[in-house]
C-alpha cells in the first residue's frame, strides 16, 4: 500500500472517529481531531474556504483551486464524518435508550485520556495558565446546567441550529450533540439522518456549513497569536464535559452488579482506547 494512500485511509477513519464523538452528547469530534493530530491544519485548511480563493478559481482553474483549499483532505476527513454519522444514528439512539450508563462511562474514560493529552499543548503551567483554564471550564460547565429547550421543527430553526451546533462540534470539550439537546432538535436530526429525509439534513448541512466556516476564521487567528492560551481554555473545556457526561448517581447506583463492572470495564477501555489511537495517529 502507497504512503499515499495509506494516509487518506487513516484520514478517513480519523473522520469517522469525529463522526462518532459527534454523534454521542458530552463528547466533541474536535477533541479527537485534536488527539489525533489535524485539528490545527482542519482548522486552517477550512479558513482557505471563503470568496477570496473564487480569485484562484478564476485565475488559475479548479484544479489549483482545489489545492488552494486543501480539498483532498477535506473530501477525504468529510466523507468520513459523514458515513459515520449516517452508520451511526440508530446505532446512538439504541444505545443511548438501553445502555446509557455504560455509553456515558466509557465516554468519560475517553474524555480523561484526551485531558491527559491535551494539557501538553498548554505549554507551562502557571496563574495564567489556570486562570485560562478556569475560563473554559466555567463555559462549558454553564451549558451542564441548562435544561433542554422544546425547539422547533422548522426549517429556519433547523438551520440556525446547525450553525450554533457545529461550532461546538469543532471545539474540544463542547458537545455539538449536546447543544443540539439544548435546542431541542437532537433526535429529528438524528431521525432525519435515520430516514434520509434530505430537507431536514440539507438545511441542517446548510447551517453546519456557514457557521464552520465563519468560526473557523477566528480559531485559525486564536491559535496563530495565542497557540498555548487557547489550548488552556480549551482543556478547560474538555474537562468540564464530563459533568455533562456523568450519568447520574442513582442510575449508575440503580443498575446492576454486572452493569456496574461493565460499566467500570468500559471507562478504563475508554481511556485505553484514546491513549492507543492517539499514539497511532500521531505516528501517522
Amino acid at each position: 500500500m502507497s504512503t499515499s494512500l495509506r494516509a487518506k485511509i487513516v484520514l478517513f477513519l480519523k473522520g469517522m472517529a469525529m463522526g462518532v464523538a459527534d454523534s454521542v452528547p458530552g463528547v466533541s469530534g474536535g477533541t479527537i481531531a485534536v488527539i489525533s493530530g489535524i485539528y490545527e491544519p482542519l482548522i486552517n485548511a477550512l479558513k482557505r474556504c471563503n470568496p477570496m480563493t473564487l480569485t484562484v478559481l478564476w485565475h488559475k482553474g479548479p484544479a489549483e483551486f482545489w489545492r488552494s483549499i486543501h480539498g483532498p483532505f477535506l473530501l477525504t476527513l468529510g466523507m468520513g464524518i459523514l458515513l459515520s454519522l449516517l452508520l451511526m444514528a440508530n446505532t446512538v439512539l439504541y444505545l443511548l435508550d438501553n445502555h446509557r450508563v455504560q455509553v456515558m462511562t466509557f465516554f468519560m474514560g475517553l474524555v480523561l485520556a484526551s485531558c491527559w493529552l491535551l494539557r501538553q499543548e498548554a505549554g507551562q503551567w502557571n496563574v495564567r495558565t489556570i486562570v485560562l483554564f478556569l475560563l473554559g471550564f466555567l463555559v462549558t460547565a454553564a451549558t451542564a446546567v441548562l435544561n433542554p429547550a422544546a425547539g422547533s421543527e422548522s426549517l429556519i430553526y433547523v438551520f440556525f441550529s446547525g450553525m450554533i451546533a457545529i461550532c461546538a462540534m469543532i471545539l474540544p470539550g463542547i458537545s455539538g450533540a449536546f447543544i443540539l439537546i439544548l435546542l431541542g432538535v437532537y433526535e429529528p436530526v438524528l431521525d432525519a439522518l435515520r430516514s434520509f429525509d434530505l430537507s431536514v439534513v440539507l438545511v441542517f448541512a446548510a447551517g453546519c456549513a456557514i457557521g464552520l466556516l465563519s468560526f473557523s476564521h477566528l480559531l485559525s487567528w486564536t491559535f496563530h497569536y495565542y497557540r498555548q492560551q487557547t489550548y488552556a481554555i480549551l482543556t478547560g473545556m474538555l474537562v468540564a464535559s464530563l459533568i455533562v457526561l456523568w450519568p447520574g448517581t442513582d442510575a449508575v447506583l440503580g443498575s446492576t452488579v454486572a452493569g456496574q463492572l461493565a460499566a467500570i470495564c468500559l471507562f478504563l477501555a475508554g481511556g485505553a482506547l484514546i491513549l492507543l489511537f492517539a499514539r497511532l495517529t500521531r505516528q501517522t
